[in-house]
């Protein structure tokens, strides 16, 4: 991770071909485009990998989860459960559609305790949204059970965690919708880009409708086109997804070098007194896009990361303290603070966070660094990084 670090020839000729044929819009100008359709094409290679009936792209992940809780009826008033430990465009979505977002603690597998997710569903309560941060899943059982004893819809954002699986079945296609964003930084890029997947039939008619302005796309003239309801305009371009196609055909081969890259780093710190690995889940694989582990206290954990830092080992993250990932610095959120006015109501709800209890996710997160994995590491490289991490964090173990 990330599969800009293997942008080349692929990708190039994906690209080329979209430019002689001239139209860089997915929908449309049937006759110019020379039958390319290169969105229609990375949806059905994605449907395929992905083991659904569905696949429908979008111009961003953060699009991704709008476009999928809209075309299941979440809007307005409803409430959806989701980390504390995530993107912000995680929240930015539910609330893009009126809904509230409700944020539950984590554990030690760096995503939603099921445990807590019980304490937060009521009767306002619509979806379950997991977040499968740096790579890896949350306990998905436990959460699909909750969803079919009060009627929720299970929602995956596996924008960081594309290649991963659980019970055998890629994640993202577990719950009853699942989301991935193709942009610069995430397994496999298309530059800016999204989808989202599903065996739902009625919630893929709606995402394809809803993401292009309502568009049922039905017959060849699209200035014809019915308008069976509202839409909102989140379409990728044939430009990205030219892009995307390339990069889903390397997927298999990025994640078999994460995973060699991933266990070399992981063996060189696994005997190192007072560190735990995170959690992953009975029945699941990790796509090894980070290393992620617990340190003593948050105290070890900052000192730790500092110094490995110093010591050049880059790409590894504090989440405690990150402004973009964790709640701990989500005061525009449980504030309300938006250009547009937000509804009395949304606001009222948003200001419950600011006195709720976290400190369950503190304790996870305050004591956690995840590393990247890079995909062009030489061994050599490798190898120097694996023997600094194990000196710096076995140094800093030993002195607490």
């Amino acid at each position: 991770m990330p599969g800009f670090e293997f942008l080349g020839e692929k990708e190039r000729a994906e690209v080329a071909s979209v430019m002689d044929s001239g139209v860089l819009m997915r929908y449309g100008f049937d006759a110019m485009r020379k039958e390319r359709w290169k969105a229609v094409e990375m949806e059905q290679a994605l449907a395929c990998r992905m083991q659904v009936k569905h696949a429908q792209l979008v111009s961003s992940g953060t699009a991704a989860i709008t476009v999928a809780l809209a075309s299941a009826g979440v809007g307005a008033g409803d409430e959806v459960i989701l980390p504390t430990f995530t993107f912000v465009a995680s929240f930015e979505a539910v609330l893009a559609l009126g809904a509230v977002p409700v944020l539950a603690d984590i554990d030690d597998t760096l995503t939603l305790d099921p445990a807590s997710v019980k304490k937060y569903i009521g009767p306002r309560t619509k979806a379950i949204m997991p977040v499968h941060m740096c790579g890896s899943m949350a306990d998905l059982t436990a959460l699909k059970a909750l969803c079919d004893t009060h009627g929720l819809l299970l929602l995956e954002d596996a924008c960081q965690a594309i290649g991963g699986s659980y019970e055998g079945k890629p994640l993202g296609s577990y719950g009853d919708i699942g989301c991935f964003s193709f942009d610069y930084v995430k397994t496999i890029t298309c530059g800016e880009g999204g989808a989202l997947i599903t065996n739902n039939e009625a919630f893929y008619r709606n995402a394809d409708h809803y993401s292009d302005h309502g568009h049922d796309h039905i017959g060849k003239d699209r200035g014809a086109e019915g308008h069976p309801f509202m839409g909102f305009n989140y379409r990728i371009s044939e430009l990205h997804a030219a892009v995307g196609l390339a990069q889903l055909r390397q997927l298999d081969e990025f994640l078999a070098i994460q995973k060699r890259h991933y266990t070399v780093l992981r063996e060189a710190l696994a005997g190192i007194p007072g560190l735990q690995f995170r959690r992953v889940p009975q029945g699941g694989v990790a796509n090894y896009s980070f290393l992620s582990f617990f340190l003593p206290d948050d105290d070890t954990a900052r000192k730790t990361h500092k110094a490995l830092g110093e010591a050049g080992v880059d790409a590894c993250f504090y989440w405690y303290d990150n402004h973009w990932h964790y709640h701990r610095k989500w005061d525009h959120l449980k504030q309300g603070i938006s250009p547009g006015r937000l509804s009395r109501e949304l606001k009222a709800s948003l200001a419950r966070l600011v006195a709720q209890d976290f400190s369950q996710s503190d304790y996870w997160m305050g004591r956690t660094i995840s590393c990247l994995i890079k995909l062009s590491w030489t061994p050599a490289q490798l190898a120097e990084r694996a023997g600094t991490m194990a000196a710096v964090v076995g140094q800093y173990c030993r002195e607490d």
